[in-house]
């Protein structure tokens, strides 16, 4: 969870410190006193995207530090190790973000330098944060898909997973039967410059590696006769020449006449010497060996440099025209042949493609079958599930239904997939769309949420559904700025309910408006903001106790901070508040 986040240089907010707990936090101020600037900090925390127009006025950065206590293992610790970081002493991790005035962002993960993704790699699995906006992006089809999916977990996941694999396949087997039909003419005059190619590569059977054996072969015969002499002079002055000259003594008789003098002597010192000369009398007899050899080896035949020199001329005709080398001709070859078995336009091809690609739809419209039926059953559980929290927001006689039906593929698309007799669209999530459509009471029509539910009705829906994906959210930190908007009286008591609720599972951040709500907080923070003398608003964040609670939720009823009524309406707010959540644990 958060434990702590400090910003500075922040809209509005010069410089403040929250210490987060467990449970609820609400955080309240006056308007324009910055609340959102706690919410916008905490998206640049989850890797949001970097505004400098946020960066308040005067300062030339403005920076979001936060400190979370991490699970004993799972995501976070893996990207803690793979950007190379480090936790605290306590086992906490700091992550920060800056942005200056010149455009740049800067993000940083347990000391180390990282992209703004590693935020948000691990904002997936420690922060969610719920504004006004994500509502709206909750409206689009392709948002209520994947809220659907989140809820039905393992049971949607596995099936999108093969399913995904199999189109995959599906895809490259329908645009590969397509290319070879339609340019099977360019194809063909593509497949026989390849095989020309690859018979006269053939022809010449190149070997790895041969043109740099032939150049070093040629240039040893083209030199024979001075390697030769070379050679045999090295030999004699080693071994001596047949008709040795006495006065010209080899380095083999040599160091054996002065290893024999030195081993004659009674000198333990001279006598080491004369075993090192063994060793070198050694030594020179495996070269004077290696050397007659290599003469004997030596081939100054003309017809094999002919030979060599006319191999060479073939090899050449090769690396001309397909690579540099010998090697890059053969890789050449290969590659020729692989796009050769692509190339194919036979009917016997096509036939053999047309087969893959209609047994790959049958597998991937069972596939397809299978994530809609598991669809169904989790769009079933989920307005059930949603249906009961509207009841207790005070929208007892609204019905959410979830609606999964098939899209139907429009009749220019040529990878329309058949499934149950019809043709549907399948894209990358399936061949369903999910729609949200609300009922505000039994004899009223379902339609669309967006359509059909008013500001207000629209909060409470999306709060029902965060409240019941909560329980299948992994996240630990959730985070709401205003979900109850254009809420009031009895519904924004169900509100406060609902996140007390919500905040013994997970640790909740709510910034709201309104009183009812704020009542329901295990900790309670407000922003202050303040005018100086040359005009500039200063604001900070500070934690309030029980007195200065009933002044703020006197200030929230209407600005009765000032009166006895007023003051005695927030106490009777807190204590039903208290009350009412000491049910919420016994229960």
């Amino acid at each position: 969870m958060l434990t702590e986040m400090r910003i500075e240089g922040l809209g509005v907010i010069d410089e403040a410190t929250l210490d987060l707990h467990p449970g609820l936090t609400v955080i309240t101020g006056e308007t324009g006193a910055g609340k959102t600037m706690v919410v916008t900090g905490l998206q640049l925390l989850a890797g949001g995207r970097a505004d400098t127009s946020r960066i308040r006025r005067g300062a030339d950065r403005a920076i979001v530090e936060g400190r979370f206590r991490l699970p004993g293992g799972g995501r976070p610790i893996e990207l803690v190790d793979e950007v190379g970081g480090r936790t605290d002493e306590d086992g906490s991790l700091i992550a920060s973000r800056t942005l200056t005035v010149d455009g740049r962002s800067r993000a940083h993960l347990g000391g180390r330098s990282v992209p703004a993704g590693a935020l948000a790699d691990l904002a997936e699995s420690m922060l969610a944060v719920h504004g006004q906006n994500d509502q709206l992006r909750l409206l689009r089809p392709g948002e209520q898909r994947a809220l659907l999916d989140r809820f039905a977990g393992d049971l949607v996941a596995g099936c999108l997973a093969a399913y995904r694999r199999v189109r995959e396949g599906w895809l490259r087997c329908c645009a590969e039967l397509a290319t070879r039909r339609d340019r099977s003419r360019e194809l063909a005059a593509e497949a026989d410059l390849l095989g020309h190619g690859l018979a006269e590569i053939t022809a010449v059977n190149p070997q790895p590696g041969e043109d740099a054996a032939l150049l070093a072969e040629a240039r040893r015969l083209a030199d024979a006769e001075a390697l030769r002499e070379t050679a045999a002079i090295a030999q004699a002055a080693i071994s001596g020449a047949l008709d040795s000259d006495p006065d010209q003594p080899s380095a083999m008789s040599l160091v054996g006449q002065a290893r024999r003098r030195l081993q004659a002597v009674n000198d333990p010192d001279l006598q080491v010497l004369g075993e090192r000369l063994a060793e070198a009398a050694a030594v020179l007899g495996d070269v004077g060996a290696d050397l007659t050899g290599y003469l004997d080896a030596l081939n100054a035949d003309p017809a094999r440099l002919e030979q060599v020199l006319s191999r060479q001329a073939d090899l050449k005709r090769l690396t001309r025209k397909y690579a540099a080398d010998i090697d890059g001709v053969l890789a050449w070859a290969d590659q020729a042949r692989q796009r050769l078995g692509v190339l194919d336009t036979s009917e016997e091809a096509i036939a053999a493609l047309t087969t893959q690609r209609d047994e790959l739809a049958t597998e991937l419209a069972r596939y397809a079958t299978a994530l809609t039926k598991a669809r169904t059953a989790a769009a079933q559980k989920l307005e059930c599930a949603v249906t009961a929290e509207l009841e207790g927001l005070a929208m007892g006689q609204a019905q959410l239904s979830v609606l999964v039906r098939p899209v139907v593929a429009s009749d220019i698309e040529e990878t329309a997939l058949t499934v149950a007799g019809s043709k549907l669209r399948a894209g990358p999530d399936g061949v369903d769309e999910v729609e949200l459509r609300l009922a505000p009471h039994p004899n009223a029509a379902s339609v669309p949420v967006h359509k059909g539910a008013s500001g207000g009705e629209l909060s409470r829906v999306m709060l029902a559904l965060e409240v019941v994906l909560a329980e299948t959210d992994p996240v630990p930190t959730m985070v709401f700025d205003e979900v109850d908007a254009g809420v009031g009286g009895r519904a924004a008591v169900e509100i406060g309910r609902r996140l007390a609720r919500l905040a013994r599972t997970h640790q909740v951040v709510v910034v709201t408006h309104l009183p009812q709500v704020a009542a329901y907080a295990d900790r309670h923070l407000v922003v202050d903001k303040a005018t100086n003398a040359t005009g500039l608003t200063r604001s900070g964040v500070r934690e309030l106790d029980e007195v200065a609670r009933v002044s703020e939720l006197a200030r929230m009823l209407a600005g009765l901070d000032d009166t006895d009524t007023g003051r005695a309406h927030a106490e009777e707010l807190l204590l039903s508040a208290e009350t009412d959540k000491n049910r919420l644990v016994s229960a």
